[in-house]
Parts: structure tokens; C-alpha cells; sequence
């Protein structure tokens, strides 16, 4: 056999065990099963009763707010209170060193006793000088001259006296006591140092419970509030009429419910809001002065809506839109207008369906038209 005819033969035979190694293994991917769809969890649809609300974004303030100053100057000799900790209003929190002060109160009480002794030589002089000259037996100028001293006498007194108040006052403030109760910061100074008026606040006082939320509201929302919180009645009344509540940072809602308690009679001119206030009971000191939360006036008539949870909300390009799973377990991307959030739901205006089976979980792992399995979320989850 030539060469030419040997390479014909072996490229023949190569091409013949290609073509059977290639039926071979479609054979064998024939075999394989199909692989399943993949899995995502699916929530339905539902309708709520939900009342008509507006968001606002508010700050926390505590109802009594007091920082406490030195009234006088003096060393600090004693601090009675652990920071952070409940004090009641009269409790005694700071002692200053007293000795300068009781000395002072000592001094006056000893310059009052010395003044008053004067006073009564001058009114026995005033008798005597004004039975002489009712009997002619002293000229009037002198009873005159007795007169005048007595009145210096009881003018002094009278100084003497303040400046005893003014001691005793003095003394009084070497003692702070908390003027109102609530809970008690840090301590700005520690024991030995010197303090007076011009020092820095020694600590402040906040008070707990009940507390208070403000926010502001512009005059386009508050038409609105009372468009949508009540069909009639002045906008302060649709107002004070609403339920208030609070979302914490973590998305959750405060349980007490709160009450308008104040709307401000005029406009701040350089935002066009007006300042509105809420209480709230804080048994539980879960709101602190000065946190920042989220305010949420509800009112007018519950009315059932479509809710569906927040986090099966997408958004691209074009706006929102969710991904149902429809009969033929297919995906399907459904363009929605949303409404109020409540809680961890969104009410939905347009575009889905009570019934629908909304993708919560495993958005990524899937595209329109692919076929997928449902898994119902876990009630709870």
C-alpha cells in the first residue's frame, strides 16, 4: 500500500470514530433527565385595611430638658448621683464647699444683732427727747436730731437684713438639686474642681416619659392632611384629629401610638413649614431626646388596598415593577404604582392582582419568561 492510500485509510478511520464517539455521547445526553426549574419563594397578594397616612421626617425631644450651673464660685466637694442613672425632682446631686458661706450667713447674723442694738438706743432716745420737749424742757431740733438716727438706725437694720437673705441664699446654693426628674447625663466636672457661673453646664436632666416627636409639615401637606385624614374641619382639627406614630432606624414601628398635641400658630418664612408636635407615652425609654425617626399621621376611614412586602419591590430605569410567577409558572415582570408603606408592606395602586404570586426571595436567580418552581413563604417570614 502507498503512503498516499495509508494516510486516506487512517484519515477515513479517524473520521468514522469521531462520528460514533459524537452519536455516543448524545446517546448518553439524551439519557440525562432535564434539570429542574429553579426554585424561588413566592408571597401572594392579599388586601389589608389600611388607614390613609403621610410620612414625615421628626426628631425626638424630651417634654423637660434642664442643665444645671453653679450659682456661685467654689470648689465641687461632693457628687451624689451616678451618670446615666433616674433621679426624682429635690434629689441632691452636687455639694460645693459650704465653709465661706456659712461664715457669711455668721457675719450678718452678728452685724443684724449689733444693728438692732443700736435701733433700741435710738428709739429710747426718741421717748425721752419727745417727753422733753413736751414739757418744754428741750428744744424741738433735738427730738428732730433723735428722729433721723432712729430712721438710719432702721434703714441699716433693713440692709443687714438683705445681706443675711443674700448669705442664707448663697449657702442655699452650695447644694443643686435636681428641679425636675427625668434621667441625668454625664458629669462635666469631678470632685475638686473649681466651678461657678461662668464654668460649662455641670450636667443636664432629661426628662422620660412622656416624650415628645416634631416634625414639620409644609403647607402643601397640610392640605393635604386634610384632604386625606378628614373631609371637613379647619387643618388644625384635622390634625390634632390624626394618629401619630414613629419608625424607629430599623424599620420598625414604635408601639404607642402619639397625639398631636401642638401646631404652630405661624409659618417659618424661610422654609414654609409649619412646626407641629406629638406626645408619646416612652415607658420603656425606647425613644431618646434628640433621635432622629420617621413620623407617620394616620386618619380618616380605614379602606381595604392590595399590599405586598417592600422588599419584592424592584426598581430600574422605567420605575418599579414586580416579578410575578403567573399560571404556567413563568416569570413576569408587572409595572406597579405604589401607595403608603405600612410597616414592612407597601400598599400597591396599579398593576398587580389579589392572588398574584409575588417573587420575594431569589429575584436574581431568574428572568421573564423562565420557567420556575414556587416555593409559598413560610408564614412569619
Amino acid at each position: 500500500m502507498t503512503g498516499c492510500a495509508y494516510r486516506s485509510a487512517a484519515a477515513v478511520l479517524l473520521l468514522i470514530s469521531t462520528i460514533a464517539v459524537s452519536r455516543s455521547a448524545v446517546a448518553q445526553e439524551g439519557d440525562k433527565p432535564a434539570a429542574a426549574p429553579p426554585s424561588v419563594t413566592v408571597t401572594t397578594a392579599i388586601e389589608k385595611d389600611i388607614r390613609p397616612s403621610i410620612s414625615f421626617t421628626g426628631r425626638v425631644q424630651a417634654v423637660d430638658k434642664v442643665e444645671l450651673r453653679a450659682r456661685i464660685d467654689g470648689f465641687l466637694e461632693k457628687r451624689l448621683f451616678t451618670e446615666g442613672q433616674d433621679v426624682k425632682e429635690g434629689d441632691l446631686l452636687f455639694v460645693m464647699e459650704k465653709g465661706q458661706y456659712e461664715a457669711a450667713v455668721v457675719q450678718a447674723q452678728g452685724a443684724i444683732e449689733s444693728a438692732e442694738a443700736g435701733l433700741a438706743l435710738t428709739n429710747i432716745e426718741v421717748e425721752r427727747q419727745t417727753t422733753l420737749v413736751a414739757k418744754s424742757a428741750a428744744p424741738q431740733n433735738q427730738l428732730d436730731l433723735a428722729i433721723a438716727k432712729q430712721s438710719e438706725a432702721k434703714g441699716s437694720l433693713t440692709q443687714l437684713n438683705a445681706a443675711l437673705d443674700k448669705a442664707k441664699l448663697d449657702l442655699g446654693y452650695t447644694e443643686i438639686r435636681a428641679p425636675i426628674a427625668g434621667r441625668i447625663g454625664r458629669s462635666a466636672y469631678s470632685v475638686g474642681n473649681f466651678i461657678g457661673p461662668s464654668s460649662n453646664v455641670l450636667a443636664t436632666i432629661v426628662s422620660q416619659d412622656p416624650i415628645y416627636a416634631s416634625f414639620s409639615v409644609s403647607q402643601r401637606e397640610i392640605l393635604a392632611i386634610r384632604d386625606k385624614l378628614a373631609s371637613e374641619g379647619t387643618l388644625g382639627s384635622a390634625v390634632n384629629a390624626a394618629v401619630v406614630y414613629v419608625e424607629l432606624a430599623d424599620g420598625k414601628r414604635y408601639p404607642e401610638p402619639g397625639k398631636v398635641n401642638f401646631v404652630d400658630v405661624t409659618v417659618d418664612q424661610g422654609t414654609d413649614t409649619v412646626p407641629v408636635r406629638a406626645t408619646f407615652p416612652n415607658p420603656k425609654r425606647l425613644l431618646i431626646d434628640g433621635q432622629l425617626v420617621t413620623v407617620i399621621v394616620e386618619g380618616g376611614t380605614a379602606e381595604k388596598s392590595l399590599v405586598v412586602p417592600q422588599a419584592a419591590i424592584q426598581i430600574d430605569q422605567s420605575g418599579p415593577f414586580a416579578l410575578v410567577v403567573n399560571s404556567e409558572n413563568k416569570i413576569e415582570v408587572r409595572r406597579i404604582e405604589p401607595g403608603q408603606t405600612v410597616g414592612s408592606d407597601l400598599s400597591v395602586l396599579k398593576g398587580l392582582a389579589v392572588g398574584d404570586k409575588i417573587v420575594t426571595e431569589g429575584i436574581q436567580r431568574v428572568r421573564p419568561g423562565q420557567v420556575v418552581e414556587p416555593l409559598e413563604a413560610k408564614s412569619g417570614s
